[in-house]
């Protein structure tokens, strides 16, 4: 265990449950196989109904699994069905909308800047810098969504010095009231690109999607924003990117190391990662950092940070390094790994997965990554989308394809790599992430 969180008393008050005397909290858990000592169980049900579009619907229920969480620890369970769950019971009439109710107390006693941050691709890797350099509270992994965000504002430690939150969108109408929830003093959208595009119908739609999360900011606060997009926001601004009158700009990029150009001055700093992309993120905290007046020396503190699991973090196995791009995919993230990709020595493999939710146009955008293989020396794809890329792309690099990235497929890429070779792997969270495959990978590389 490490400091109290919440005392029962204030988890009872925020969730407008009846209180009885209970343990202090010290973390907050909805997954039973991952509860802690100490911790609340929130009980949620796999379906959240027509409140929110969920990414999967489930007829699990996390009442069924409250009494694993306290045999695993924890110490007090939020339920809205009453049983006997062998702990402290907080019975609330719906615990998703008590999980929100527990986010916004905390955001109420947090006295301390926030930071909110949408985006098409780079969220949890500007929240990773951010965190670094404002020594800020950031929960782990991508927790962006309906119950993330309130998950993430709950684990909030009441003296966090900062804060920053990701808040992400599959459908429209999804960030205003997230952004409301988090209310943060700094508001910043990284990008727009055409991911779920086929849940928008627009590209100027995601934007209007996404610069809703200035909705939210407090009285004061400030919208940081690449240079030159509309931000239907008429308070007060902060702008970055590389084009001339950013508030911000990246003058340039050599490997791991950019040179920032902002009112406070010019500044070479470091880029965890390398490559033009990360290197805006660094921009955009930059913005940050200006919006706060910080100063930007502070940038320095990411010296030495590494990147998240799965956006671009490397692992080398039997001399073949990996490098995991395998959390995400969209056309303007996977364009620009793989040009980041052609700087790094060696021989250079690409296993690449679709990129999905892109509507009608998924094979144009597919097919128009082709510039962006062109230095490659092998290509291995999957799926049907860039099966369309890999019949484009030169004989010589295409060393096989498969329609699912499973066990087999991965014995099969292991079997055309060597010693010195470097491996990208990158496509849409469904395709490589959620089964682990670059452990797959890891693993048979590692197979005599």
């Amino acid at each position: 265990m490490t400091r109290r969180l919440w005392s029962y008393q204030a988890l009872a008050t925020a969730v407008s449950a009846r209180s009885t005397e209970g343990p202090d909290i010290f973390g907050v858990a909805i997954d039973s196989r991952r509860t802690a000592p100490g911790d609340l169980f929130v009980a949620l049900p796999g379906d959240p109904g027509p409140r929110f579009q969920a990414t999967a619907r489930s007829d699990r229920d996390g009442h069924d699994y409250a009494k694993d969480a306290v045999s695993k620890g924890a110490v007090a369970v939020l339920v809205h069905r009453e049983g006997d769950y062998g702990a402290p019971t907080l019975l609330v009439e719906d615990t998703l909308d008590g999980l929100w109710k527990l986010g916004s107390a905390a955001r109420t006693r947090l006295d301390a800047p926030a930071v909110a941050v949408t985006g098409s691709s780079g969220k949890t890797t500007f929240k990773s810098f951010a965190a670094r350099i404002l020594e800020a509270f950031a929960a782990s992994g991508s927790l962006n969504n309906h119950i993330g965000v309130p998950l993430s504002l709950a684990r909030t430690p009441r003296d966090a010095t900062a804060a920053v939150y990701e808040i992400g969108t599959n459908h429209p109408g999804e960030i205003e009231p997230l952004a409301r929830l988090a209310s943060p003093e700094i508001a910043v959208l990284l990008n727009v690109h055409p991911a779920h595009i086929e849940n928008f119908g627009s590209l100027d739609a995601i934007r209007r999607e996404k610069v809703s999360i200035a909705r939210g900011l407090r009285p004061g606060g400030a919208f940081v924003h690449p240079v030159g997009m509309p931000p239907d926001h008429d308070g007060r601004c902060v702008t970055f990117g590389a084009e001339p009158g950013a508030d911000v700009r990246l003058a340039g990029v050599e490997g791991d190391v950019a040179e920032i150009h902002a009112p406070g001055g010019r500044f070479r700093v470091p880029v965890p990662g390398g490559g033009t992309h990360r290197a805006m993120s660094v921009c955009a905290v930059a913005g940050v950092l200006t919006a706060l007046g910080m100063p930007l020396r502070l940038l320095e503190r990411l010296d030495g940070l590494g990147v998240p699991r799965g956006r671009g973090n490397r692992i080398e196995v039997a001399g073949i390094m990996i490098v995991d791009e395998s959390y995400n995919a969209n056309p303007a993230s996977m364009a620009a790994t793989l040009d980041a990709f052609a700087a790094q020595p060696g021989r250079r493999i690409a296993i690449l997965g679709d990129m999905r939710e892109l509507g009608p146009d998924a094979e144009r955008y597919h097919t128009e990554l082709l510039p962006h293989c062109a230095d490659l020396a092998g290509a291995l794809c999957v799926g049907r989308h860039i099966g369309k890329l890999y019949e484009a792309l030169p004989a010589r690099i295409r060393l096989g394809s498969s329609e699912r990235a499973d066990a087999a497929f991965a014995r099969y890429c292991a079997g055309r790599l060597r010693p010195g070779d470097r491996v990208l792997v990158k496509g849409s969270n469904s395709v490589f992430w959620t089964n682990d495959f670059v452990a797959m990978l890891a693993r048979e590389i590692e197979a005599p």
